[in-house]
This record gives C-alpha cells, structure tokens and sequence, in this order.
C-alpha cells in the first residue's frame, strides 16, 4: 500500500513513494537539461550585446536548483549508498572551506556570485554539489546513457556554433582577430572562450568515440562516428593546447574502452578516421582557407587575454616585458609561478573564489588598468588553492581520487557495464584536462555529474540484465 502524510493522496506523496527507478529516470532527465541549460542561455548573449552576461550564470542556476531538489530527494530516500561516504563528505568539506575563504576574500560579492561573464562563485560550486549528488544517484543504465548522450548532442550544438565563427564572418565571436595572433577566426561555441570550448568537447568527443565502441546498431556506429569527427575538427580550431592534448586523451579513452569492454579490435580503425577531421583542419589554415595566419599553430597566450581583457575587463593586458605571450611553454610557465606565488601569500584561505586578480592588483583598483595581471590561471589544481586555499586542494584531490578509485571498483562489479566504462573514461578524461586548464560554468556542470554517474549503483535489475547478456 502506498505511503501517504496526514490522509492526503497518494499523487500528493509523490516523492515519498518513489522509487528508485523513478528517481531514476527524472534525474536522468534534469541532468540532460543540465547539460543544454549554459549553452542555451548563452545564445541570447552572443548575438545580442545588450543582453549581457549574467543571463548565462542563470542557466546555471535553473539547472542548479532543480538539482540541489532532486539531490535532497535522494537523500531523504536514501538513494546515496555508505560506499560514497569519502567523497561526499570532502565535497561538502571543500564546500565549508569555500565559506571561510569567502569570509576572507578581498571582494565578498564576487566570491559568492562570480564575476560577471565567468559565474563561478561559491554558489556555482554549491551547484556542482548538486549536479554530483544527483549523478550519483542514478540507478539503470538507461539513464547514464541519457547523461552520456546529452553530453555528445551538446558537444554538437557547440561545435556547429563554432564552426559558424570559424567559416562564416557575420557570425558574433569574440575571438576572430585576436591580439597578437591576427584573424585567426577560433571557435569559442557557446563556451565563452575557446579553451572552455575545447574542455567541453573533450568529454564531448570521449563520450561519442566510447559509444561507438560499444554501440551495437550500425546507425548509432555511424552517428557517433559523424559526431566524433565533427568535435575533432572544432577541437583544433580552437587553437589551443587543451584542444589538442584533450584529441589524443579521448582517443586512448576509445582505444582502453575497446580493451576493458573486451570490442572488436576493428573498431580501432574507426577511432583513427577521427584523427582525419584535425588534420584537415590544419590543413585549411595552412592554405588560408581559415583566418590568415598562414600557419596553424597555438594561440593559448593571447586568447587568454582576449578573454579577460579584452572581452570581461576580468585582468589587465599582457605584460611584454614579462613574457612571450606568442610562446605556449612560457605563457602557462608565467601563469603557474605566480600562482605559487599567491598560494605562499594565502596558504589557507586563498584568495577567495573568483579573486584571484585582486592580490595582483598595483596601480589601482581598477582591474583592467594593471599591466600583467590575471583571472585565470589554466591548471585548476593550482587555481583552487590560490583562490580557495590548500585545504580545498587537498578536498578537491580526496574527491578526484575517491571517485576514480570507487568508479574502478564499479566497473569490476558490474562486469564492466559499457555505460559505466565511458562515465569512468570521462572522469579520467578531465581530471587531466584540468592540469591545463580550470573550472568553468560550461565544462565543470557536465564533468561533475559524469563523475557521479561514474560512480552509480546499478539497480538489482540492471545488475540482473547485464550479467544475463554475459
């Protein structure tokens, strides 16, 4: 008999009668909205100037909320099992930690909120909580498939965005002449920038390339293929160091997926036609086709601060004088050292999230009029504890760590489901995306609910089915 609270009906009690497969399903559901919600709300922005930025941040907070309900649902039914207890609890400890470094942050405002055209304050973090949460309490296959599949349908939404920027000159970007670099026409998406596009497509097109390994029907080898070759040439046209390093990991991601699901080795060949789209791409900027740079080559340094001088007024411009910005090695060398620096100035409570400018800041306290100075630094390791403390570094890592080895551990118990092999493989895939490169509101939503799908639980009867198949 259903369960009711004080005689009411039972569709009032809809949430104390759930079921796990129910649950399931909804969540599976909002994830998948989750993964549209930031690049949909970043259209009105892109094409319309007075539309500002903020309307992006308030994708990420519909899909936030809706989450932050569905991870209470789940812990009030209690769908999160004990073996998810150590990274649960340094989450929430990285969480805390957030506050206490909000308290002591040069700008209270923007530690919670984000600046404006990045978002990523203490409350967009309360947001990833609930995106982990909610991925980690999904219970069938069906609904990891849902989450892995909204990945790809929204790497190609952003990768036909970029392209649009790439081959077509009325298209609004940001990024088609960039300082330094010249008319390099780099695709940035719906991402805001070409790097947080080039991380989006990473899991993107390890999601598409991992699916096509384990796709049964020659239709869904076909689409996953299109797709997959579709990210790789985006990828490239992003110019920038994570779009090539992020090409090569989700090609050893298909590659260990072909080993660990035990696929035909004929589908390795498939994966090597993917490499085919980024060599063409090459090609057409070599010959001029794309931008005028008459070669292709990085362009890390200046659409860095393309991005935050130029687009956000989030830094001042590049210092000259301290660095080759034409040079990759010596961009990230630059970022990185000064990051040390601020981290041994405020080892415990950072910076305060989102600040990372301000310690920098000499001539005044108008961002944008001191020379040298950033927002960024692209190794999110580094930027958690200049910005948070190494408190929330070491969280941060118990989580990373946890979760790899718990999703391990999964994949043993479940015979090496294919759904769980791809979550795994993306988990893997950006943490070490996250070596060059930091959180940010279009990338980091996707990255922490796969990793709580990674982790999921499979129900008695998907358990059931998988071992039956075997």
């Amino acid at each position: 008999m259903a369960k009711t609270i004080f005689n009411s009906s039972e569709k009032s009690n809809f949430i104390l009668n759930m079921t796990e497969e129910k649950y399931s399903s909804i969540a599976s559901k909002a994830l998948a909205v989750m993964c549209f919600a930031v690049s949909v709300f970043a259209i009105p922005a892109e094409c319309i100037e007075s539309v500002g930025f903020p309307i992006v941040s308030g994708g990420l907070a519909v899909a936030g909320v809706i989450c932050l309900i569905l991870a209470l649902i789940a812990v009030m039914k209690k769908f999160v099992s004990k073996s998810m207890l150590i990274p649960v609890c340094a989450f929430g400890a990285m969480l805390l930690w957030g506050v206490i470094s909000l308290v002591n942050s040069y700008d209270t405002m923007i530690s919670f909120y984000g600046f404006d055209g990045r978002g990523e304050g203490l409350l967009a973090i309360i947001f990833y909580f609930g995106f982990f949460l909610t991925g980690l309490t999904i219970k069938n296959k069906k609904a990891i498939s849902t989450l892995l599949n909204s990945i790809v349908a929204v790497g190609v939404l952003n990768a036909v965005w970029g392209l649009l920027q790439v081959f077509v000159p009325a298209m609004p970007s940001s990024y088609s002449y960039v300082i330094v670099a010249g008319q390099i026409n780099s695709a940035s998406g719906l991402a805001q920038s070409p790097v947080f596009l080039a991380m989006m497509l990473t899991m993107a097109l390890t999601a598409s390339v991992t699916g096509f390994v384990s796709a049964k029907s020659k239709t869904a080898k076909i689409i996953y293929l299109c797709c997959s070759c579709l990210f790789s040439f985006t990828m490239i046209c992003t110019y920038t160091l994570v779009g090539v390093v992020g090409l090569a990991v989700a090609s050893l991601s298909a590659v260990a997926c072909v080993f660990i699901t035990k696929a035909s080795k004929a589908n390795i060949a498939g994966i090597a036609g993917v490499i085919l789209p980024a060599v063409l791409a090459v090609v057409l900027v070599n010959v001029g086709v794309i931008g005028d740079s008459g070669s292709f080559k990085l362009h890390d340094g200046p659409l860095f601060w393309t991005d935050s001088y130029q687009r956000l007024s989030s830094s001042g411009i590049y210092n000259s004088e301290a660095l080759d910005i034409t040079s990759t090695s010596d961009v990230y060398y630059y970022l990185n050292e000064r990051t040390v620096d601020i981290i041994k100035d405020y080892p415990l409570a950072g910076t305060g999230p989102e600040n990372l400018v301000y310690p920098q800041l000499y001539k005044s306290m108008v961002i944008y009029e001191n020379t040298g100075t950033f927002d960024k630094v692209y190794n999110e390791y580094l930027y958690t504890a200049g910005t948070r403390g190494i408190p929330s570094l070491i969280a941060l890592l118990a989580v990373i760590v946890s979760l790899i080895i718990i999703s391990a551990k999964k994949l043993k118990e479940n015979s090496k489901t294919p759904q769980l092999v791809s979550a795994f493989l993306l988990l893997v895939a950006g943490t070490i995306i996250f070596f060059i490169s930091c959180s940010n509101i279009a990338f980091s939503p996707i990255f922490w609910a796969v990793a709580g799908a990674s982790c999921a639980s499979l129900s008695e009867k998907s358990s059931a089915e998988n071992k039956k198949k075997r």
